[in-house]
């Protein structure tokens, strides 16, 4: 389930070659035989932030072609973060976009839907997690099981500015995608360990009961933008819902150049084959890219 990094392929290079430069936050689905990619574009602050995401396609998981894109301008936003791209049980596609307010540290989530993914930049935007002046919630992960939508959102505190970087990954269920329920937190950081100061999920695979997700976290401030991919598991229960998340007591995984970023890893079944990964990792040279490999059980 984890990146080893050695052997990856390098899907999307940054838009710059310097330390706060990415190309990743990747959200990544098969449909009908092809690879669906939504990723996220950033600069460092100061010089765009989190200034678009663009949604790529692709026939073997290696090679994309990008078919759409929004920026960030479009939501009079500070910043984008990652996207969660899915095709909706009745076909239609859906992308939630994170979305940084204005001179705050307040992120909220908004819908767009279409037809095809190629049409989603058209959609008119519906805010469907506002979070509010206590928490910013962002970069969800939404699966359709057990006759109902789940989905598991970064959540930060905003009492301070100062510690607004903290996050815990909470649970939330609804009917159709759109009206979410919460019912509380899926995981948060352990105290003295490497995801102490905030954990994050990035994927959730269920396997009729038993439930695995990858998550991303951080032992202290210092090391927010360079978080490292854990495990952690939990189950569906009888009614229909999932349990709290135990982590993993393995280490981490981490990119092999300082600080050692490796986040946001999204895996996509290849049932016979394998689980293909796409994931955010830090370069020699300080900025991220986005890269792909493909794990063999066994």
């Amino acid at each position: 389930m984890l990146p080893r990094w050695d052997g990856a392929t390098v899907v999307v290079e940054p838009p710059d070659l310097t330390t706060g430069s990415w190309a990743g936050a990747p959200s990544a689905v098969l449909v009908d035989g092809s690879f669906y990619l939504a990723y996220r574009l950033r600069l460092p602050i100061g010089e765009g932030r989190g200034y678009a995401n663009v949604i790529a396609r692709s026939d073997d998981g290696l090679n994309f072609e990008p078919i759409a894109e929004v920026r960030r301008e479009e939501f009079d936003a500070d910043s984008l973060e990652r996207p969660a791209l899915l095709r909706a049980p009745d076909g239609r596609w859906r992308l939630y976009v994170s979305v940084a307010t204005p001179g705050t540290k307040h992120w909220r989530v908004v819908l767009l839907e279409a037809d095809t993914p190629e049409k989603l930049p058209l959609a008119t935007p519906r805010t469907v997690l506002p979070g509010d002046e206590t928490v910013g919630v962002k970069d969800p992960v939404i699966v359709s099981a057990a006759g109902r939508w789940h989905l598991w959102a970064s959540v930060h505190p905003l009492e301070s500015d100062e510690h607004a970087d903290r996050m815990t990954t909470e649970y939330a269920t609804s009917p159709d995608g759109v009206e979410w329920s919460w019912h509380g937190t899926a995981l948060a950081g352990r105290p003295g360990q490497w995801d102490a100061r905030g954990v994050r999920f990035s994927s959730v695979l269920v396997d009729h009961d038993r439930v695995t997700a990858l998550y991303d976290g951080r032992a202290t401030a210092e090391e927010n933008w360079e978080e490292v991919t854990g495990v952690a598991h939990g189950r569906l229960g009888d009614d229909g819902l999932f349990t709290p998340f135990t982590a993993d007591p393995r280490p981490p995984t981490r990119s092999p150049f300082a600080p050692g970023g490796l986040r946001y890893v999204s895996a996509v079944p290849l049932p016979g084959v394998g689980t293909r990964v796409f994931y955010e990792g830090t370069r020699a040279d300080g900025a991220h890219e986005l890269r792909t490999e493909l794990l063999v059980a066994g």
